[in-house]
């Protein structure tokens, strides 16, 4: 009788370990959710900002984001106005909130779903700066930024300007563009010279990855 339970033990086991298997492997083939490239936008107002303060929060981001499938990529900082970019790669909006909720709480006031260009090399001489271009839904593609793009990089050199990459939302018609320069007018002075399409804001940011 005892050698009957003993073998009806280990075959429970055996049976539990490959519905173990079995489970963990019908979730390596699920269909996982396609990534997107997002832009969220916190604004906690003039004085409310520090580049250190933000580092931190975006370290609690990174501890978190695994579990809602975010990759937080990079953030801009701009302290006088107390204006911080966000650019991650998720699913969906949704969850990028989710990971700022669990992380620290400061939740963004806009998010925008974005392609983005080709990224340069960074010089490392120059200043920071992320300019926004708003031309208004159905007014932007993608072709036509890259074509506005290709003609900032012909002249840039002559304001000693190096644009960084730059970031599309057609749906919204929103052009992120982040730039080195010695200062926002020679990033102003390049894109009137390259294409005439003045930038909304341009703002000197602090990054960080």
């Amino acid at each position: 009788m005892k050698h009957v339970f003993i073998i009806l033990l280990l075959s429970v086991a055996i049976y539990n370990c490959k519905n173990s298997k079995q489970t963990v492997e019908n979730k390596r083939n699920e269909p996982q959710s396609p990534k997107h490239l997002y832009i969220d936008v916190h604004q906690l107002g003039a004085g409310n900002v520090t580049a250190e303060a933000v580092a931190e929060a975006h370290k609690k981001d990174l501890k978190v984001q695994g579990k809602h499938g975010v990759n937080f990529i990079e953030y801009w900082v701009n302290e006088d106005t107390g204006t911080i970019y966000c650019l991650s790669e998720a699913s969906s909006e949704g969850k990028i909130t989710d990971a700022h909720k669990e992380a620290h709480g400061l939740l963004p006031v806009e998010t925008f779903l974005v392609t983005d260009g080709v990224a340069a090399q960074v010089e490392g001489d120059s200043k920071f700066f992320l300019d926004v271009h708003e031309l208004g839904a159905g007014n932007v593609t993608a072709q036509a930024v890259a074509d506005a793009h290709v003609k900032d990089l012909e002249v840039q050199g002559e304001n000693k300007v190096n644009f960084v990459n730059y970031w599309i939302d057609e749906a919204n018609g929103k052009v992120f563009c982040l730039s080195e320069s010695p200062n926002a007018q020679a990033v102003h002075k390049t894109h009137e010279k390259a294409h005439g399409l003045l930038p909304n804001e341009i703002m000197e940011v602090e990054v960080g990855k």
